[in-house]
């Protein structure tokens, strides 16, 4: 392997160590800003959209079908259906369109 591969691999490690360390060091007490706590208690869902939304589209066969589906499980999340009823549509969607196309 290269030489730089180590380097740089070295350099990832503390950065990423250190994203972590950091704040586990400094902030020793509770937070009450509630600012802060509502911008840390969404992170977690903000990073799992910002990693799977874009991957929805391309996931199928077609852009169609992906792009059709993700309007239809859209607006089945905004009438409240639950979860197994919204991803049992979006996967039937995407195979109806799939049998069309």
């Amino acid at each position: 392997m290269n030489k730089n591969f180590f380097i740089y691999l070295l350099i990832m490690s503390v950065i990423t160590y250190a994203i972590r360390a950091i704040p586990l060091v400094f902030i020793n007490k509770k937070i009450t800003n509630k600012t802060v706590q509502s911008f840390l208690d969404y992170i977690p869902y903000t990073v799992l959209a910002a990693m799977t939304f874009p991957d929805i589209f391309y996931s199928t066969g077609n852009l169609i079908s992906g792009i059709v589906a993700t309007i239809i499980i859209l607006y089945a999340s905004y009438k409240e259906l639950s979860l197994i009823q919204v991803a049992c549509i979006g996967c039937g969607v995407v195979a109806l369109i799939e049998i069309i196309l």
